[in-house]
């Protein structure tokens, strides 16, 4: 039997999680989560899980994670350290929704839409640097005209959790490849990156293709959606775009 910790938050880590515990709660020695407002704290009360299953962000250290065989990292929106990675038997698997090396770090369906690149969703080991390490399941998603960063945000929501479950078994039985990352391809993009990213320049020549896809990247509301300034006011902008059926 094996002794699985997962990192779980948002609503990936709530599917995920109902998932194990209808299926494999036999294996999992312990879950952790943010904080008591989490939808996952709420997912483990409501399935009656023992409350010295449950660890807290804030009480996370690593003689807590004892024997674990496999940390799981599900939609887990904090950076853990070398302690956690080396506590661990076998490693730490991280749930990234990209098609690696394309896209590593934060705002995954902007910068796709953006560099017009593969799209997909991924579970790789954790290294110290981030979503750089070596990859094992991948699954390819498409993309077409009609997609924004919110339809793509959506997708791989929907995608992670599929890969997550049919992955799951073959993880914790060591049947898989790993594939080391070409970190020269793709790119690597931190959240204070986005801001600037998303402001137009009137004077500035696009392509109808870039100018559009910029659009439809930021396009997901209510969150803010790409800018420019004229006469000192500035405007945002948002982009609808919808295939016409014959």
């Amino acid at each position: 039997m094996a002794n699985i910790s997962i990192f779980a938050d948002g609503n990936v880590g709530v599917q995920s999680v109902r998932f194990l515990i209808e299926n494999h709660l036999e294996d999992i020695s312990n879950f952790v989560v943010t904080n008591q407002e989490s939808p996952v704290y709420l997912e483990l009360k409501n399935s009656s899980i023992l409350d010295d299953q449950i660890i807290f962000q804030k009480d996370l250290s690593s003689s807590k994670l004892k024997d674990i065989d496999y940390i799981f990292l599900i939609w887990w929106p904090h950076i853990i350290g070398d302690d956690i990675i080396e506590s661990t038997k076998h490693g730490v698997i991280n749930t990234h929704p990209s098609l690696l090396p394309f896209n590593r770090g934060k705002n995954y369906n902007f910068w796709n839409l953006v560099e017009d690149v593969p799209f997909g969703v991924t579970l790789h080991f954790v290294t110290s640097k981030i979503d750089a390490g070596d990859m094992i399941f991948q699954c390819p998603i498409e993309k077409n005209w009609e997609d924004t960063g919110q339809t793509l945000y959506e997708k791989a929501q929907l995608q992670m959790v599929k890969l997550f479950k049919s992955s799951y078994k073959r993880v914790i039985n060591g049947d898989y490849d790993r594939l080391k990352q070409d970190l020269e391809q793709g790119s690597f993009h931190n959240s204070k990156e986005l801001f600037p990213a998303s402001e137009i320049f009137l004077e500035q020549k696009y392509t109808a293709k870039e100018i559009l896809n910029l659009l439809r990247a930021r396009t997901f509301p209510p969150h803010d959606g790409c800018y420019f300034f004229d006469d000192n006011k500035k405007y945002q902008i948002r982009v609808n775009i919808e295939e016409v059926k014959k």
